[in-house]
């Protein structure tokens, strides 16, 4: 069993529910993750997502375009990123990382060799937003072999026929993209998502984490309570950046907001 399908199990026999951060790896500095890692898990995260710094990051809202920026510039390379997760391991050995990015720095570094590199790392299971299913099983063998979940998007104009073909892709959860659009858009229509929620659960059982549009609280709060996880990501890049220059005021603000995230899913 997966270390991401253990604490989901997990979280369901205590009927709560996942909290999935996303921060981009090396922003705002580069010796910053592994420290923003630890305060995220240290403050109620249970998963956390890590992004790979990319130069066209083209499904990312300007927030996170300008931290995969940011990151570029203090040279992360997806090397880098692996390290992170290593130098994280070596004291946090239960949160599941899952590392988010795009299939360029992973077609370039070597899908084999990521694979095993990763798992060696400690990483749990990856995000390759421009990675179709329909165009994935021959890397999904790869990060199979490596012990590596395999999470998919599915977008509120998916087909049900679609739905059903993602969901026999995919491992550990499955990712609901809850708008229309690059992170950070729009208006959350907790109605519109609850209704493909319902629909998504008629072809797996897998758990579902939401994404998109979950800024605070009270929206965590009202998704969390159809969801299986919430994550939030541009939220908490912009709060991140907002401090970027002073580190302890930024983790002081990560912890405050961490926790005020966990407390809305709680309720």
């Amino acid at each position: 069993m997966s270390r991401i399908t253990a604490c989901l199990q997990n979280l369901k026999q205590q009927n709560k529910k996942a909290l999935i951060p996303f921060i981009t790896a090396g922003d705002p500095q580069l010796d910053a993750s592994v420290v923003l890692m630890h305060t995220l898990a240290g403050n109620g995260a249970d998963i956390i997502e890590l992004g790979i710094p990319f130069s066209d990051p083209m499904a990312d809202g300007p927030v996170i375009q300008l931290a995969d920026e940011r990151a570029l510039e203090n040279g992360v390379t997806t090397t880098h990123v692996l390290n992170m997760v290593k130098e994280f391991r070596q004291t946090n050995q239960e949160t599941p990382i899952v590392l988010m990015g795009y299939l360029n720095p992973i077609e370039a570094y070597g899908y084999e060799q990521f694979a095993k590199d990763a798992a060696e790392a400690g990483v749990d299971g990856l995000i390759v937003v421009d990675l179709p299913p329909e165009a994935a099983a021959e890397p999904i063998k790869l990060f199979d072999a490596a012990g590596l979940d395999t999470i998919f998007l599915i977008a509120p104009t998916t087909s049900d026929k679609r739905i059903a073909r993602i969901a026999a892709s995919g491992r550990g959860y499955l990712y609901y993209v809850s708008l229309k659009g690059v992170t950070g858009a729009g208006h959350l229509d907790i109605d519109g998502v609850n209704s493909k929620l319902e629909t998504i659960r008629k072809t797996t059982d897998l758990p579902i984490a939401v994404g998109f549009g979950i800024k605070d609280a009270e929206t965590a709060r009202l998704i969390g309570q159809n969801a299986d996880g919430v994550v939030v990501g541009s939220a908490l890049v912009k709060l991140i950046a907002e401090f970027q220059n002073d580190r302890e005021a930024m983790l002081a603000s990560v912890s405050e907001f961490t926790q005020s995230l966990r407390q809305g899913l709680d309720q």
